[in-house]
């Protein structure tokens, strides 16, 4: 029985080490020297741990055996966090704006090519399988399109590709493909509207081009928000010395004023301040700024609040400011009750040592979690320890 109990776990340790994908644990830069020394392709799987579809797809399609077969085979292959470490750089260098990304690397650290999102079994077998075929790889698909391709199908997928990595060439890729077809459907909004980040590029004037076509989906006050939005954007980035790391506040206002009120334009440079310095690390900056943004809260969304009282609860330590940090977590909470705004109070109650309302809202987002299927294992955690 023994003998038969060995030889049961010892199966079962072979079945398991055969499933699914078999990630390498060591730094990017050993990862390309295996890729180079093995001529093998690297699979980067470009996480964050705040993703949805990248928990589903480590969750669902990563421990697949289908697809730990075919990627242990073929692949070496790394799971890095874009926000972590060294996974800052790589996200930048290889332009990683959406998660999760898939990025297929070749030993020399030149993309060959990527695909995002959720992804099915099959198709995520079948990327896999263009990322080594030379006449389905990026280079190629945009050969493709230089030659004159028209299919929309192509058009479409081919600007899904480029987006993020490059929006001139994936807005010459949509503008084709809307010049043949002009009746927009969701899929193209979400692109055009996504890779509309500044009022100076091909983007932009699509975007301009095709309001007609955008307000029949969306209203045309959220087009005319998101239009404010993206100019604001653009004369922040102008303003902004990234050699000095400080702002040109003169000609920001100059600009801003033309299409903003005063008030406007002190509130979207104060956001972007807050930002940088958060971004930075000048934690008592972020601080400073952020208490003097948010004492009227009337007009801040509930993620908004949420987003700077968690910031709060992360990096300052300061009880007053603590405090104003649990006013505007409490804010959150009644413009629009969720697990993550709920799971921030109970931390921030914690940190300011009110345990009661702490295990309270902690026991609350638990619920909520449950209810919205979402990973709730930290506040379980914190709940634990009161």
């Amino acid at each position: 029985m023994k003998k038969l109990a060995i030889l049961s776990s010892l199966f079962i340790g072979v079945l398991a080490f055969a499933q699914g994908i078999k990630f390498e644990d060591s730094n990017f830069a050993t990862i390309l020297a295996k890729a180079k020394k093995e001529k093998k392709i690297i699979f980067v799987d470009a996480y964050t741990t705040w993703c949805g579809p990248c928990k589903l797809m480590a969750k669902n399609i990563f421990p697949l055996q289908s697809v730990g077969d075919y990627y242990n085979s073929h692949f070496i292959n790394a799971k890095i966090d874009m926000e972590k470490g060294e996974g800052i750089d790589i996200a930048k260098k290889y332009g990683v704006r959406a998660f999760p990304t898939y990025l297929f690397i070749d030993g020399n650290g030149e993309e060959v090519h990527r695909t995002l999102g959720y992804v099915e079994e099959k198709d995520f077998i079948q990327f896999a399988k263009d990322a080594e075929d030379p006449s389905k790889r990026l280079g190629a698909l945009k050969q493709k399109f230089e030659n004159g391709e028209k299919d929309p199908e192509f058009l479409k997928n081919l600007a899904k590709l480029t987006i993020y990595t490059d929006s001139e060439f994936a807005a010459k890729v949509l503008d084709r493909k809307f010049k043949q077809n002009p009746n927009l459907d969701q899929e193209d909004m979400e692109m055009l509207l996504s890779g509309t980040r500044s009022s100076d590029g091909s983007f932009y004037k699509l975007f301009q081009e095709r309001k007609a076509d955008i307000i029949k989906v969306f209203p045309e006050s959220e087009y005319n928000k998101f239009d404010k939005s993206i100019k604001i954007g653009t004369i922040l980035k102008n303003a902004y010395n990234i050699d000095t790391k400080s702002y040109n506040d003169t000609y920001f206002f100059t600009e801003a004023q033309k299409f903003l009120s005063k008030e406007e334009a002190e509130k979207a440079l104060k956001k972007s301040k807050s930002t940088r310095a958060l971004l930075a690390k000048d934690f008592s900056n972020y601080e400073k700024i952020s208490l003097d943004l948010y004492k009227d809260t009337s007009t801040a969304s509930s993620d908004e609040l949420n987003s700077v009282a968690w910031n709060f609860f992360e990096n300052v330590n300061n009880k007053s400011s603590l405090e104003k940090a649990v006013a505007w977590a409490q804010e959150s909470v009644k413009k629009n009750q969720s697990y993550a705004n709920t799971d921030t109070l109970a931390n921030l109650y914690n940190k300011v040592g009110d345990k009661n309302n702490a295990k309270i809202w902690a026991e609350k987002a638990i619920e909520l979690a449950k209810t919205a299927g979402e990973d709730f294992s930290d506040t379980e955690k914190l709940l634990k320890s009161l």
